[in-house]
Protein backbone atom coordinates (compact mmCIF):
# COMPACT_ATOMS: atom_id res chain seq x y z
CA UNK A 1 0.00 0.00 0.00
CA UNK A 2 0.96 4.26 -0.95
CA UNK A 3 1.95 5.64 1.78
CA UNK A 4 0.60 9.03 1.85
CA UNK A 5 2.53 10.38 4.54
CA UNK A 6 1.57 14.32 4.80
CA UNK A 7 4.05 15.91 7.30
CA UNK A 8 2.86 17.63 10.33
CA UNK A 9 1.75 21.20 9.16
CA UNK A 10 2.06 20.49 5.59
CA UNK A 11 -1.24 21.60 3.54
CA UNK A 12 -3.08 18.57 2.67
CA UNK A 13 -2.69 19.20 -1.36
CA UNK A 14 0.60 19.77 -1.32
CA UNK A 15 2.47 16.74 0.18
CA UNK A 16 4.29 14.07 -1.78
CA UNK A 17 3.37 10.70 -1.87
CA UNK A 18 6.67 8.76 -0.13
CA UNK A 19 6.30 6.05 -2.76
CA UNK A 20 6.27 6.19 -6.26
CA UNK A 21 2.79 6.68 -8.05
CA UNK A 22 2.55 6.86 -12.04
CA UNK A 23 0.09 8.96 -13.02
CA UNK A 24 -2.55 8.50 -15.32
CA UNK A 25 -1.34 11.19 -17.79
CA UNK A 26 -4.44 12.66 -20.09
CA UNK A 27 -3.97 12.23 -23.35
CA UNK A 28 -2.97 15.12 -25.74
CA UNK A 29 -5.72 17.04 -27.64
CA UNK A 30 -5.87 17.14 -31.35
CA UNK A 31 -4.69 20.50 -32.76
CA UNK A 32 -7.73 20.59 -35.34
CA UNK A 33 -11.35 20.05 -34.19
CA UNK A 34 -14.11 20.30 -35.49
CA UNK A 35 -15.35 23.48 -37.56
CA UNK A 36 -16.79 26.68 -35.85
CA UNK A 37 -20.29 26.92 -36.98
CA UNK A 38 -20.12 30.91 -37.70
CA UNK A 39 -16.62 30.56 -39.48
CA UNK A 40 -16.44 27.16 -41.28
CA UNK A 41 -12.83 27.17 -39.66
CA UNK A 42 -11.28 24.28 -37.59
CA UNK A 43 -10.89 24.86 -33.90
CA UNK A 44 -9.10 23.25 -31.42
CA UNK A 45 -10.36 21.04 -28.90
CA UNK A 46 -9.94 22.61 -25.98
CA UNK A 47 -7.05 20.85 -23.20
CA UNK A 48 -9.21 23.06 -20.32
CA UNK A 49 -13.04 22.73 -20.43
CA UNK A 50 -14.97 24.69 -17.72
CA UNK A 51 -18.22 24.92 -17.84
CA UNK A 52 -20.99 26.37 -14.70
CA UNK A 53 -17.91 26.78 -12.55
CA UNK A 54 -19.17 28.03 -8.96
CA UNK A 55 -18.50 28.75 -5.65
CA UNK A 56 -20.28 30.36 -2.62
CA UNK A 57 -18.48 34.07 -3.83
CA UNK A 58 -17.66 33.01 -7.78
CA UNK A 59 -19.81 32.19 -10.85
CA UNK A 60 -21.30 30.17 -12.32
CA UNK A 61 -19.17 30.99 -14.94
CA UNK A 62 -17.62 29.07 -18.47
CA UNK A 63 -13.98 28.80 -20.01
CA UNK A 64 -11.91 27.25 -22.19
CA UNK A 65 -7.93 27.09 -22.68
CA UNK A 66 -6.30 25.38 -25.37
CA UNK A 67 -2.94 24.14 -25.56
CA UNK A 68 0.18 26.29 -25.78
CA UNK A 69 -2.53 29.12 -24.76
CA UNK A 70 -1.36 31.66 -21.99
CA UNK A 71 -4.55 33.10 -20.56
CA UNK A 72 -4.38 36.33 -18.40
CA UNK A 73 -6.34 37.08 -15.61
CA UNK A 74 -7.60 40.25 -14.27
CA UNK A 75 -9.99 42.30 -11.77
CA UNK A 76 -9.89 44.50 -8.70
CA UNK A 77 -8.57 43.32 -5.27
CA UNK A 78 -11.38 40.83 -4.24
CA UNK A 79 -12.92 40.14 -7.76
CA UNK A 80 -12.21 36.76 -7.27
CA UNK A 81 -9.02 35.69 -9.14
CA UNK A 82 -7.77 33.75 -6.86
CA UNK A 83 -10.78 32.12 -5.66
CA UNK A 84 -10.84 30.91 -9.59
CA UNK A 85 -7.84 29.51 -9.76
CA UNK A 86 -8.42 27.55 -6.41
CA UNK A 87 -11.60 25.94 -7.57
CA UNK A 88 -9.75 24.82 -10.74
CA UNK A 89 -7.52 23.21 -8.34
CA UNK A 90 -10.30 21.93 -6.28
CA UNK A 91 -8.89 23.38 -3.50
CA UNK A 92 -12.33 24.83 -2.45
CA UNK A 93 -16.05 23.44 -2.72
CA UNK A 94 -17.12 23.88 -6.10
CA UNK A 95 -19.98 22.53 -8.45
CA UNK A 96 -19.52 22.63 -12.30
CA UNK A 97 -17.92 20.69 -15.10
CA UNK A 98 -14.08 20.78 -15.01
CA UNK A 99 -12.37 18.13 -17.74
CA UNK A 100 -9.11 17.97 -18.48
CA UNK A 101 -8.42 16.81 -22.23
CA UNK A 102 -11.90 15.64 -22.14
CA UNK A 103 -11.55 13.62 -18.74
CA UNK A 104 -13.76 14.88 -15.87
CA UNK A 105 -11.91 15.97 -13.19
CA UNK A 106 -14.20 13.63 -10.73
CA UNK A 107 -12.50 10.74 -12.60
CA UNK A 108 -9.17 11.20 -10.86
CA UNK A 109 -7.31 11.28 -7.46
CA UNK A 110 -7.30 14.88 -5.79
CA UNK A 111 -3.71 14.70 -5.54
CA UNK A 112 -3.31 13.29 -8.75
CA UNK A 113 -5.77 16.50 -10.51
CA UNK A 114 -3.63 18.71 -8.24
CA UNK A 115 -0.06 17.69 -10.20
CA UNK A 116 -1.53 17.67 -13.35
CA UNK A 117 -3.78 20.92 -12.72
CA UNK A 118 -1.08 22.71 -10.52
CA UNK A 119 -2.11 25.88 -8.91
CA UNK A 120 0.99 27.94 -7.48
CA UNK A 121 -0.08 30.81 -5.13
CA UNK A 122 2.60 34.15 -4.72
CA UNK A 123 3.61 32.98 -1.80
CA UNK A 124 4.48 28.83 -1.87
CA UNK A 125 4.16 26.48 1.43
CA UNK A 126 7.47 25.18 2.97
CA UNK A 127 6.98 22.55 5.58
CA UNK A 128 10.36 20.52 5.65
CA UNK A 129 13.77 21.73 6.18
CA UNK A 130 15.32 21.73 2.91
CA UNK A 131 14.37 22.19 -0.61
CA UNK A 132 14.42 18.70 -1.78
CA UNK A 133 11.95 17.67 1.04
CA UNK A 134 9.02 19.00 -1.01
CA UNK A 135 10.08 17.90 -4.33
CA UNK A 136 8.30 14.97 -6.18
CA UNK A 137 9.02 11.28 -5.60
CA UNK A 138 10.81 11.17 -8.81
CA UNK A 139 12.08 13.69 -11.43
CA UNK A 140 14.18 14.23 -14.17
CA UNK A 141 17.41 15.26 -12.99
CA UNK A 142 18.06 16.81 -16.08
CA UNK A 143 14.86 18.39 -16.62
CA UNK A 144 15.39 19.69 -12.70
CA UNK A 145 18.98 21.60 -13.82
CA UNK A 146 16.93 23.17 -17.14
CA UNK A 147 14.54 24.83 -15.09
CA UNK A 148 17.15 25.40 -12.43
CA UNK A 149 19.00 27.00 -15.49
CA UNK A 150 16.22 28.64 -16.71
CA UNK A 151 15.29 30.87 -13.52
CA UNK A 152 18.96 31.37 -12.52
CA UNK A 153 19.45 29.33 -9.58
CA UNK A 154 22.49 27.25 -9.46
CA UNK A 155 22.09 23.16 -8.65
CA UNK A 156 22.55 23.05 -5.07
CA UNK A 157 19.42 25.12 -4.21
CA UNK A 158 17.86 21.89 -4.45
CA UNK A 159 19.47 21.13 -1.11
CA UNK A 160 19.27 24.59 0.48
CA UNK A 161 17.58 25.35 3.56
CA UNK A 162 14.62 26.64 3.68
CA UNK A 163 14.91 28.75 6.56
CA UNK A 164 18.06 30.68 4.21
CA UNK A 165 15.20 31.32 1.22
CA UNK A 166 14.71 35.15 0.22
CA UNK A 167 11.02 35.36 -0.53
CA UNK A 168 12.20 35.75 -4.41
CA UNK A 169 13.92 32.40 -4.24
CA UNK A 170 10.91 30.51 -2.64
CA UNK A 171 8.91 32.04 -5.66
CA UNK A 172 11.08 30.78 -8.41
CA UNK A 173 11.30 27.07 -6.38
CA UNK A 174 7.51 27.07 -5.83
CA UNK A 175 7.70 27.04 -9.80
CA UNK A 176 10.39 24.72 -10.59
CA UNK A 177 8.15 22.62 -7.93
CA UNK A 178 5.57 22.10 -9.89
CA UNK A 179 7.25 22.20 -13.30
CA UNK A 180 8.78 18.76 -11.79
CA UNK A 181 5.30 17.39 -11.99
CA UNK A 182 4.87 18.26 -15.93
CA UNK A 183 1.22 19.62 -15.32
CA UNK A 184 -1.22 20.25 -18.25
CA UNK A 185 -2.30 23.19 -16.96
CA UNK A 186 -0.56 26.15 -14.78
CA UNK A 187 -2.91 28.29 -12.40
CA UNK A 188 -0.31 30.87 -11.41
CA UNK A 189 -1.30 33.59 -8.85
CA UNK A 190 1.19 36.39 -9.20
CA UNK A 191 4.23 34.54 -9.66
CA UNK A 192 6.44 37.19 -10.30
CA UNK A 193 5.42 39.39 -7.49
CA UNK A 194 8.04 39.32 -5.36
CA UNK A 195 10.95 39.30 -8.31
CA UNK A 196 12.85 41.95 -9.68
CA UNK A 197 12.33 42.72 -13.32
CA UNK A 198 15.49 40.21 -14.59
CA UNK A 199 14.15 37.22 -12.46
CA UNK A 200 10.50 38.39 -13.50
CA UNK A 201 11.19 38.66 -17.24
CA UNK A 202 13.08 34.82 -16.70
CA UNK A 203 9.94 33.45 -15.08
CA UNK A 204 8.23 34.41 -18.15
CA UNK A 205 10.33 33.39 -20.88
CA UNK A 206 10.31 29.83 -18.43
CA UNK A 207 6.89 29.80 -18.47
CA UNK A 208 6.44 30.71 -22.07
CA UNK A 209 9.09 27.91 -22.95
CA UNK A 210 7.21 25.25 -20.81
CA UNK A 211 4.31 25.71 -22.64
CA UNK A 212 5.46 25.72 -26.38
CA UNK A 213 7.00 22.29 -25.14
CA UNK A 214 4.89 19.86 -23.33
CA UNK A 215 1.69 21.63 -25.10
CA UNK A 216 0.50 22.92 -21.78
CA UNK A 217 -1.82 25.92 -20.77
CA UNK A 218 -1.74 28.67 -18.01
CA UNK A 219 -3.74 31.13 -16.41
CA UNK A 220 -1.75 33.62 -15.47
CA UNK A 221 -3.10 36.71 -12.73
CA UNK A 222 -1.29 39.96 -12.87
CA UNK A 223 -1.66 43.60 -11.73
CA UNK A 224 1.09 44.60 -13.93
CA UNK A 225 0.62 46.80 -17.05
CA UNK A 226 3.80 46.23 -18.55
CA UNK A 227 3.86 42.38 -17.88
CA UNK A 228 0.49 42.33 -19.32
CA UNK A 229 1.74 44.14 -22.52
CA UNK A 230 4.61 41.50 -22.82
CA UNK A 231 2.78 38.24 -22.20
CA UNK A 232 0.02 39.25 -24.60
CA UNK A 233 -2.58 36.71 -25.63
CA UNK A 234 -6.35 37.00 -23.58
CA UNK A 235 -7.09 38.46 -20.92
CA UNK A 236 -10.24 37.62 -18.52
CA UNK A 237 -11.47 40.72 -16.52
CA UNK A 238 -13.33 39.31 -13.44
CA UNK A 239 -15.71 41.61 -11.84
CA UNK A 240 -17.47 40.67 -8.89
CA UNK A 241 -17.52 37.04 -9.30
CA UNK A 242 -17.79 36.71 -13.02
CA UNK A 243 -15.89 36.76 -16.24
CA UNK A 244 -16.10 39.31 -18.25
CA UNK A 245 -16.19 39.25 -22.32
CA UNK A 246 -12.79 38.49 -23.12
CA UNK A 247 -10.15 41.19 -24.49
CA UNK A 248 -6.58 41.04 -26.33
CA UNK A 249 -3.53 42.53 -26.08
Amino acid sequence: MLAFGRPPGAPFFMWRLRAPIRFFRPPRTHRLGFPDRRTGNARMDPLLDVQQLKTAHLGPLDLRLQPGELAQVTGASGAGKSLLLRALADLDPNTGSVRLAGVPRESMPPVQWRCQVAYVPAETAWWGERVDEHLPGEFSRDTALHLLEQVALPEDALHWEVERLSSGEKQRLGLLRALLNQPRVLLLDEPTANLDLDNTRRIERAVRSYLAEQDAAALWVSHDTLQRQRLGGRILTIREGLLEAPAWT
